[in-house]
C-alpha cells in the first residue's frame, strides 16, 4: 500500500468536443444573424427538451428491440424507453400535436439546440452537434416550401456568402416515382428504398463508382475488400442503377441553358454562369424533366410541384444562381414526403488534412406531412429546414467570414492589501456601474464591459498582472495605502504599457518609468478608464 489515492484520468469521450470561449462567441454571432432572418419572415422561437420518448422520434428510427441503435436511449422507472433527440424536427412534431388546439395555424417557429447520434465518430462527424431549424406547420401548398428555400438563401446572404452558395431543390415524389418505376415500390421495399436514398445522398461526397457500390453490392471504406468498415448496399442491378443516374443527371448542376431572349428578369439578374454566355432556367429544367419522366403519377406530381416552386422563386427575384432545381438532391431521412432542399457552399475550403475541397452541404430539409399526423390521426402538412451550426461555423471561419473575436477582457481591480478587500470591492462596484450605464427601465445602453476584483492570492502582485494579461484585460486598477490616503488610484493601460516596455532596456528602468501607468483622482476613475477603453477600441478599428 502506497497510501496515495489513484488519480482519475481526464479524458473526453470520442465523438464529443469541448468548446472554448472564442468558439462559443463565434456561434453566438452567427446564430444572431440567422435568427434575425427567421424573425424577419415572421417565425417565432420555441424550445423542446433534449429527451423524448423513443417511439415519438419517428418510424425512421430503430424499433423497440434495438433502442440504442443510432440513438442514445435508456429506460425510466416505468420501463418506458427515452432517447436523446436525434434531430429537432421529430420533437417539434410532438410539440405541435400536443398543443395543436392553442397554436396558430400555420405555425411558424424556429429553434436551435443540440442533437445526438449514437454512431461511429470520425473526422468532422460527431455524436453531439448543434442544429438551427425553422418550420412551417399547417400549410399544404408548396408556397411554404418555396419560402423555405428563399429564407435559406437569405440566411446565406446575411452570413456574407453572396455568390458562394446555391439552394438546390428537388422532390421526394419524383424520387419515389423513379424508385417505383425500377421495382422498389410497396411497403416490403421500404428498407431498400431508404438505403438507395442514403446512397444517392452521398453523390456530393463520393465519385460515381463509389455511389454505385452503395446502390449495388456494398462498399468497403478502404476501397478494397477487408479494408475499413463495410456498408451493405441496396442490391440493385446495373439496369436499375443506370435508370437512377438518368434522373440524377436531370439537374441544375448539369445545366439546361436558354438564351438571353428567353431568360426571365430573375435569371437575367443572376448573370451568366461561369464558362457560359447563356442563362440556366429552372422552369426550362422542369419542362425537360416532365418530358423525360416515366408514365408515373407520383413522379409527375413532384415535377409539377417543382415547376410551381420555380415560378414562385423567380417571381420573388431569386435567380438560379441562388435557388436551383436539381434532381440529385435526396436528403437521407425517410420522413420527407414532398419538396426537399439543400444549402450547398460552392467555395473550395481546406479540410481537416489541409486539402482544398468543395465544402458541400451545410443544411437542408423538406416537406414532412406525416410526422404530426402520427399523433393526430389526421393530415397535418409541414415543411422546414435545418442548418448544421458547427459545420457552417467552420466554413465561415475558413472563408474569413467569421473572425475569432474575443470579447473585451475584464478591467481588473488589483488587491494590494488583503485586509482592505471591502475597499477594493467598492471600487469594483463603482467601475461596473459607471462603465455599464442603463436607461430608466434598467436596459443596458451598450455592450457589457466586464469588471472584476482579483480573487486569487494577492501576495505576489506580479501574479495579478500575469492573470490580467492572460485574461486579455485592457487595464488594471491599482490602489495602495498611499493612494488611498490621497484619494487617488493608479490605472495601468496594459496595451500601451506592453508596447512601451519593448523599448525599455532593464528592470530598473521599467520600475522608474512605469510605462502606460497614470495616477488620477479616485473620483475620475470611471472617466479615465473609459478614455483608455475608447482609445484601444479606436486603435483596433
Amino acid at each position: 500500500m502506497t497510501g496515495k489515492s489513484e488519480k482519475m484520468k481526464a479524458r473526453l469521450p470520442r465523438g464529443f468536443v469541448d468548446r472554448s470561449a472564442d468558439d462559443i462567441r463565434a456561434v453566438d454571432e452567427m446564430c444572431a444573424k440567422i435568427r434575425a432572418v427567421y424573425e424577419r419572415y415572421g417565425f417565432e422561437p420555441v424550445e423542446t427538451p433534449l429527451i423524448e420518448y423513443t417511439d415519438a422520434l419517428g418510424k425512421f428510427l430503430p424499433d423497440q428491440d434495438r433502442p440504442n441503435e443510432g440513438v442514445f436511449s435508456f429506460q425510466d422507472d416505468d420501463e418506458q424507453w427515452l432517447s436523446l433527440r436525434y434531430d429537432l424536427t421529430a420533437p417539434l412534431a410532438r410539440y405541435v400535436a400536443e398543443n395543436f388546439e392553442r397554436l396558430p395555424k400555420p405555425y411558424r417557429s424556429y429553434r436551435a439546440g443540440w442533437v445526438f447520434r449514437n454512431e461511429k465518430p470520425g473526422p468532422g462527424r460527431f455524436r453531439q452537434f448543434m442544429q438551427f431549424d425553422a418550420d412551417t406547420v399547417g400549410t399544404p401548398g408548396v408556397a411554404a416550401d418555396a419560402e423555405m428555400a428563399m429564407m435559406m438563401a437569405d440566411v446565406m446572404e446575411a452570413l456574407g456568402l453572396n455568390g458562394q452558395y446555391v439552394i438546390r431543390v428537388n422532390s421526394r415524389k419524383v424520387l419515389d416515382g423513379v424508385l417505383e418505376a425500377i421495382g422498389l415500390g410497396g411497403e416490403e421495399n421500404a428498407g431498400r428504398r431508404l438505403t438507395v436514398l442514403r446512397a444517392i445522398d452521398k453523390a456530393d461526397k463520393f465519385p460515381r463508382e463509389e455511389v454505385n457500390k452503395l446502390l449495388g453490392p456494398g462498399r468497403w471504406d478502404g476501397g478494397k475488400k477487408g479494408e475499413g468498415d463495410f456498408t451493405k448496399g441496396a442490391g440493385l442491378s446495373q439496369e436499375q442503377i443506370d435508370k437512377l443516374h438518368a434522373l440524377m443527371l436531370q439537374s441544375g448542376n448539369a445545366g439546361i441553358l436558354v438564351d438571353e431572349a428567353r431568360a426571365s428578369e430573375a435569371e437575367l439578374s443572376a448573370g451568366p454562369f461561369p464558362g457560359s454566355t447563356q442563362y440556366l432556367s429552372n422552369r426550362q429544367l422542369c419542362k425537360d424533366m416532365a418530358e423525360a419522366a416515366e408514365e408515373n403519377g407520383m413522379e409527375q406530381s413532384g415535377i409539377d410541384e417543382l415547376g410551381t416552386i420555380a415560378a414562385l422563386v423567380d417571381a420573388a427575384g431569386y435567380g438560379p444562381d441562388r435557388i436551383r432545381i436539381d434532381g440529385s438532391v435526396v436528403r437521407g431521412l425517410e420522413y420527407y414526403t414532398g419538396p426537399v432542399y439543400e444549402a450547398e457552399l460552392l467555395a473550395e475550403i481546406p479540410n481537416e488534412k489541409g486539402e482544398i475541397v468543395r465544402f458541400g452541404s451545410v443544411g437542408g430539409g423538406g416537406r414532412y406531412d406525416g410526422l404530426v399526423s402520427r399523433f393526430r390521426g389526421e393530415p397535418v402538412p409541414a415543411t422546414g429546414f435545418s442548418i448544421g451550426v458547427s459545420r457552417l461555423v467552420t466554413a465561415l471561419k475558413n472563408l474569413g467570414k467569421l473572425e475569432k473575436r474575443s470579447a473585451t477582457g475584464p478591467v481588473i481591480v488589483t488587491v494590494m492589501d488583503r485586509d482592505r478587500k471591502a475597499d477594493y470591492m467598492r471600487l469594483t462596484k463603482i467601475l461596473r456601474d459607471g462603465l455599464n450605464p442603463v436607461d430608466e427601465n434598467g436596459r443596458p445602453l451598450g455592450p457589457p464591459i466586464p469588471v472584476e476584483m482579483y480573487l486569487g492570492n494577492p501576495k505576489n502582485f506580479g501574479n495579478q498582472l500575469k492573470y490580467a494579461d492572460r485574461r486579455g484585460s485592457p487595464c488594471v486598477v491599482i490602489q495602495g495605502g498611499d493612494e488611498r490616503e490621497k484619494g487617488e488610484v493608479q490605472i495601468k493601460d496594459l496595451v500601451v504599457g506592453a508596447r512601451l516596455a519593448q523599448n525599455i532596456a532593464d528592470h530598473e528602468q521599467y520600475k522608474e518609468s512605469r510605462p502606460g501607468q497614470i495616477t488620477v483622482p479616485q473620483s475620475d476613475l470611471v472617466v479615465e478608464v473609459q478614455k483608455i477603453l475608447d482609445a484601444q477600441r479606436a486603435e483596433r478599428a
